[in-house]
């Protein structure tokens, strides 16, 4: 069973067309499902109990209650046990350093470790503070518990399921808008496969529930989006900026914007930067000496360290008290696309 019901999630994910007609619905319905937004396989598992083959747009606007009461009772305690595991996991996660992880968690675990005999969330989540990367990662759970987990159908699936909801485990202080987690929400919406579109700053587009962000629109999202209520607002319209200074005066902040004269990056640390563009289409990851970033600034309503502010400081007063002459600073309101 368990082989079958993850042969059918990678299926999901990996066919355009049956996740058009089943994936998107189900997941859907998965997104206010009992507080959880991912238990594939639990509502895999319930599929034959409506029949998939009848699912139709009507089908998106089925409430959670609603799925829940089409479960027989084996299956809703299934699914409570699910949901138990899940939230150990999401404390397990936090005891290793690791929360902004646990989606990727709770996903593999319900895809494929819901039926090991003797799971233990602690032991699992130390697989993820020692891996060095997601290839590591996957082998290490195959190995550790006996399971084939093809890798880059986990991508596939990982990356779609992530399309799907914002991550609320990357925010450090959602209370606050700080470049900390700009950071960590730029390098989401690359890990989450997000779209280029116009006019879109994170949110869904309801043709084909994917998300999309222009390239102002990435930085606006963050702005607009309330961690709390999992919403986005409509406070910011524009994108307000300030060229601070050439790449050699930008400290290792990861949060920080980059800047080629139309177009922002936010660089997410370790010389990388993510960035939303026509081309190729998507939210984008590159090395920072690969593109064309010319100048660094920051961004109204974010809140930056002291080491950013020491920066700009060395920038507008230099220890040899020359003129401001050669000042990079700007503001301008960005709806760079």
């Amino acid at each position: 069973m368990k082989a079958l019901l993850v042969k059918l999630a990678m299926m999901l994910a990996g066919d355009k067309e049956k996740r058009k007609r089943v994936w998107v619905p189900v997941m859907s319905i998965i997104a206010g499902f009992l507080a959880l937004m991912f238990l594939p396989v639990a509502v895999l598992k319930s599929m034959s109990s409506f029949g998939n083959d009848a699912m139709d747009q009507a089908d998106l606007h089925i409430s959670p209650n609603d799925v829940y009461a089409r479960l027989s009772p084996e299956q809703q305690a299934q699914l409570e046990d699910i949901n138990r595991m899940n939230r150990e996991i999401e404390a397990a996660m936090a005891n290793a350093g690791v929360r902004i992880q646990t989606r990727k968690a709770q996903i593999i675990y319900v895809c494929c470790l819901s039926e090991y005999s003797g799971f233990n969330a602690e032991s699992y989540a130390h697989l993820f503070a020692i891996a060095p990367n997601d290839q590591d990662l996957i082998t290490g759970i195959a190995s550790t518990y006996g399971v084939e987990i093809d890798y880059d159908q986990f991508l596939r699936t990982y990356t779609g399921l992530m399309n799907l909801t914002i991550n609320p485990y990357m925010f450090d202080d959602p209370a606050t808008k700080n470049c900390g987690d700009l950071g960590r929400w730029a390098d989401n919406a690359y890990i989450s496969g997000w779209g280029y579109k116009a006019g879109y700053s994170g949110n869904q587009c309801e043709e084909d529930n994917i998300r999309y962000a222009d390239n102002a629109g990435m930085i606006v999202g963050y702005l607009n989006y309330e961690p709390t209520t999992e919403q986005f607002g409509d406070t910011w319209t524009t994108l307000t900026y300030t060229v601070q200074g050439d790449l050699a005066t930008m400290p290792d902040i990861p949060g920080l914007g980059l800047y080629d004269g139309s177009m922002h990056g936010i660089y997410i640390g370790g010389g990388q930067v993510v960035f939303s563009s026509a081309i190729p289409g998507y939210v984008n990851k590159q090395a920072v000496a690969d593109g064309t970033w010319s100048s660094w600034c920051t961004y109204e309503g974010i809140s930056y360290p002291q080491e950013v502010d020491d920066a700009i400081e060395a920038i507008r007063n230099p220890p040899d008290d020359s003129s401001n002459e050669n000042n990079n600073e700007s503001e301008v309101e960005s709806n760079a696309q």
